[in-house]
């Protein structure tokens, strides 16, 4: 029996884990569970699968959960300290992160401090902060497995071979709704067209992310820390969603990972890695599919993605800067107090303004957050 530590259990990569994980209750047991402000939801989930421990993010609405578990045999906590403990819990033999954003990223050193593993959705904790974060994992010998379906097709299709055998790692991105719009047509695009991803159902951040081509500049750099900062990673379009990654290795050969687009898939096999258990999912059904077509990424139509790959060859504090930003102005966005092209020049403002200062310790990360928010709400503010 594994016992699962899972943060962010209320969004769409913890409610897919603890699908996932109801699949399987002779071998799991959810014993830590975080979430940010759905009471009612967490409730629930507190409800059905009984953790020992349960933290509420959002400090105001405690007191309204514990009402609702009041019969219950649960410690409730709360905060960035609640986050914390449910991620170094000592019952856990495996932490999952689902948690949007920066905010993953001090529950992902908890958790590899203490000594677990790490199945990794949160890719903004290796965006902001990787160098650090892999001395973390060396220090505890702890392992990080990615759950990022990009991320996990190259996890899978590297067991057994050598990351020095590798040539080049191809991402696959879906190009989101706007892969064939022009940019007139994106200049006047609204939140619920951005909205509406063609192959995924996420979170409303991620899927802006997807739509501006941001989350593949961010997993991107995932990439980099997760398998070889110098390795050489191309980024193409794949507007099916079947085909999850590639390699390219030294003599030439090419392993991809195919699957539905599905992430309770690359879930399954963080939880259940280095075995694989039977799935009742549907299998993918290549004969019915047609065509899978590729091409190569417009970085004019969507410059958040160069955007981020200048981050990472710049590196220090810029991709926490850029990070940062980024998450500001689709907050703006999703609140229409910007236009949607007016996303990637607040990024492009922030790192422009931005003294890059090296990675030497965690407060340098939050230091670069911390500005890069301030810089990026000012600029709104002053610009709309």
């Amino acid at each position: 029996m594994k016992k699962i530590s899972l943060l962010g259990s209320t969004g769409s990569i913890g409610v897919n884990t603890l699908d996932v994980i109801e699949r399987y209750p002779e071998n799991f047991q959810v014993c830590a569970l975080s979430a940010g402000s759905n009471v009612e939801l967490f409730a629930r989930q507190i409800r059905k699968f009984k953790p020992a421990l349960a933290a509420l993010f959002d400090t105001t609405k405690v007191d309204a959960l514990k009402k609702l578990v009041a019969d219950l045999d649960v410690e409730i906590v709360s905060g960035q300290e609640g986050s914390v403990s449910v991620a170094s819990f000592s019952e856990a033999d495996l932490v999952v992160s689902g948690v949007v954003g920066s905010a993953g990223l001090l529950p992902a050193i908890a958790a590899l401090r203490a000594g677990k593993n790490l199945a990794l959705a949160n890719k903004e904790t290796l965006v902001i902060a990787g160098e650090l974060v892999l001395k973390e994992a060396a220090l505890t010998n702890t392992k990080i497995i990615p759950i990022d379906s990009e991320h996990s097709a190259i996890f899978q299709a590297l067991n057994g071979e050598k990351l020095e055998r590798i040539k080049k790692i191809i991402l696959t991105a879906s190009g989101g709704p706007f892969r064939t719009f022009s940019l007139k047509q994106m200049e006047n695009v609204t939140v619920k067209e951005a909205l509406n991803h063609p192959n995924w159902s996420m979170g409303a951040k991620i899927t802006i992310d997807s739509s501006t081509m941001m989350n593949k500049g961010l997993e991107y750099i995932e990439a980099k820390w997760l398998f070889g900062v110098e390795t050489n990673v191309e980024v193409i379009v794949h507007a099916q969603s079947i085909i999850h990654s590639m390699i390219e290795f030294v003599d030439t050969s090419i392993m991809a990972q195919l699957g539905i687009p599905d992430m309770r898939v690359p879930i399954a096999y963080a939880l259940t890695y280095p075995d694989r258990f039977e799935s009742e999912l549907p299998s993918l059904d290549l004969a019915t599919m047609g065509d899978l077509t590729f091409e190569a990424p417009d970085y004019e139509r969507f410059p958040c993605l160069q955007l981020a790959m200048d981050a990472m060859e710049m590196g220090q504090t810029l991709p926490a800067v850029l990070n940062a930003a980024n998450e500001i102005a689709v907050q703006a966005f999703l609140d229409e107090l910007i236009p949607y092209k007016d996303i990637a020049e607040i990024i492009r403002m922030v790192m422009h303004n931005h003294r890059p200062v090296p990675l030497k310790e965690l407060q340098d990360v939050l230091e670069a957050d911390r500005w890069a928010r301030e810089e990026a709400t000012k600029l709104i503010t002053v610009t709309h």
